[in-house]
């Protein structure tokens, strides 16, 4: 009973020790950023092992797959949960959130920031900057030109407004546009699986169509609508933050337009041989 009560007493003192560790370092403002990008990192390396755990006992089509399938494979599975975790955050953030609400009257909605918010913009950094290095690494077998172009403007625009505060919202809006992520995964799971002819990448095709159209096309032309009502605002942010706020968006707005063209095309495509 003496040695329990004293394993006790140790464990609650080691446990009261990481406690204050924790808030006082890991979770403390002055640390957030970069506790959240290597917490990104590790959780991405997480993800894409799990992914390919998972698929060797579950899924047949797996253990058929090259070796650069399958790593291209656990990757889609890898950003399909970011782009589900970053979405659900950005989609709280702008929509739900009182943070960057107009009715909010503490300081300019283009310097408002939270804990939560910089560390959800952490972790997506900590993605970004993996997959980033994972495309280089296997160049291009995992992406061309536009990826890597896409995934440098993302990682340099999100760890700006992570590590100043300036632009969240704007950033948190164009993160939305991950929402189409885990369809486009879907239906490359779904062509390598042999199945390009069923009903579900049909209704994927249609879904990705949508989904693409509303975040990647109507919520840009919003996102510069509110840049617009609120340029008084944006002005006053260093020129460094004031440039991404148009560039980034911008860059990827012309991107996202010529993919939604490609989109189109095989969806017509599609179509026309179900005729």
């Amino acid at each position: 009973m003496a040695v329990s009560k004293k394993t006790a007493l140790a464990f609650k003192s080691y446990q009261n020790h990481a406690q204050v560790l924790v808030k006082t370092y890991l979770l403390a403002d002055a640390f957030m950023p970069y506790t959240s990008v290597l917490g990104g990192i590790f959780a991405t390396k997480m993800v894409y092992d799990l992914t390919q755990l998972i698929s060797t006992f579950y899924f047949r089509t797996y253990a058929g797959l090259t070796k650069i399938q399958r790593i291209e494979w656990n990757n889609r599975g890898m950003s399909s949960v970011h782009a589900i975790f970053i979405t659900a955050m950005s989609l709280y953030f702008v929509f739900w959130s009182d943070l960057y609400s107009d009715h909010y009257t503490v300081g300019p909605v283009t310097f408002r920031s939270s804990p939560l918010s910089t560390f959800a913009l952490g972790v997506s950094v900590g993605y970004f900057l993996s997959d980033l290095g994972m495309i280089i690494w296997l160049y291009p077998s995992l992406g061309g030109l536009e990826y890597v172009v896409h995934h440098t403007l993302s990682a340099i625009a999100v760890g700006y407004a992570m590590f100043t505060g300036e632009g969240q919202l704007y950033t948190f809006m164009v993160l939305i546009s991950e929402l189409t992520t885990p369809e486009i995964n879907l239906r490359w799971y779904l062509d390598t699986a042999g199945l390009k002819k069923s009903s579900a990448y049909l209704i994927n095709g249609v879904v990705i169509f949508f989904a693409w159209m509303v975040a990647r096309i109507l919520l840009f032309v919003y996102m510069f609508y509110h840049v617009y009502l609120h340029y008084h605002q944006v002005i006053e942010m260093h020129p460094i933050g004031f440039l991404l706020v148009f560039t980034v968006p911008s860059v990827l707005g012309a991107m996202n337009l010529m993919w939604f063209g490609k989109i189109i095309k095989g969806m017509m495509k599609t179509l026309a041989k179900r005729q």
